[in-house]
């Protein structure tokens, strides 16, 4: 993927880059490497990230929260021009903000290079773009993209929007508390590994997917998944599946001309007839009338 005016690509920027920031448009593109603790955005399209941990595809209104030194792989292959978006935050800024927001102001007095944890270790996962998060992204990219982005202008958000990742990753903690595992450690672990089966059902939808393949890419047995899926969703793997399939053909009928049949093929399903009662079902009104609504 290259950048409109140079040849960097998804690499993290070398350490002391005052724009940790990677903006490009590219239909084809793959990369493999790792890099610092990062944010991963795209609009007009998704791009595919594999890494030790799962399977994921990130695409506009959503992010990939990958940590530092992870190793992963991207692939983009679309008809039309993505671009990418992506930010790479400097070491222990994370800390340093998870410090300030649980030590009282006398203790960060004391000791102003205080560590409270140490690294955090966030979850992997794509996550969705919450307000105020979408607000500093999109003013960073608009900014980034004039030249008009300064260094303390990026360290603020940064800052910023590292506080946002921490108060994801608290919502993450409380989500794990609602597992049926005595131990904290257990509900941690298969928190993440049911999300690992989720991103896979979220990247390949289109794909004849079967429970096994998700619970292969969570390493559960095909019966435990199912059921700490239920748990942790409040719905079956199918009827994500189900649901993820219709809302992605509602966005292809508003935004392209493509044949109703082209949609039901695109995103996975393989009737025209029951895509067309599942599409009523679900948001009352038939692909048709939606497409003649546009």
């Amino acid at each position: 993927m290259r950048r409109e005016q140079d040849d960097r690509t998804e690499q993290a920027p070398v350490s002391g880059d005052p724009f940790p920031i990677l903006h490009a448009r590219s239909r084809s593109y793959y990369w493999k490497g790792n890099g610092a603790l990062s944010i991963k955005t795209f609009r007009n399209g998704r791009a595919f990230y594999e890494t030790g941990r799962g399977h994921y595809a990130v695409e506009e209104e959503s992010y990939l929260l990958l940590n530092a030194g992870q190793d992963y792989s991207i692939s983009i292959e679309s008809e039309t021009l993505v671009e990418s978006f992506c930010l790479f935050f400097p070491r222990r800024l994370a800390d340093e903000v998870y410090t300030g927001l649980i030590c009282s102001a006398g203790q960060l007095l004391d000791r102003p290079d205080r560590s409270a944890a140490g690294e955090v270790e966030f979850v992997e996962r794509t996550y969705h773009q919450e307000v105020r998060m979408a607000a500093v992204l999109n003013g960073l990219r608009q900014e980034y993209g004039s030249g008009r982005l300064e260094p303390l202008g990026l360290e603020e958000a940064l800052h910023g929007l590292a506080q946002e990742l921490l108060l994801a990753h608290s919502r993450v903690q409380s989500e794990m508390e609602g597992i049926s595992a005595l131990k904290a450690s257990t509900r941690e672990e298969l928190y993440r590994r049911v999300r690992a089966g989720h991103e896979y059902l979220t990247a390949y939808f289109a794909e004849p997917v079967r429970l096994a393949d998700a619970a292969r890419a969570s390493c559960l047995s095909p019966n435990h998944f199912l059921r700490s899926y239920r748990e942790l969703f409040g719905m079956s793997p199918h009827q994500y599946l189900t649901e993820k399939r219709l809302q992605e053909a509602r966005k292809l009928l508003l935004r392209t001309d493509k044949t109703v049949t082209a949609i039901c093929l695109e995103v996975g399903l393989q009737s025209p007839g029951s895509f067309s009662s599942l599409f009523a079902r679900r948001f009352g009104t038939s692909p048709s009338r939606l497409r003649s609504k546009k």
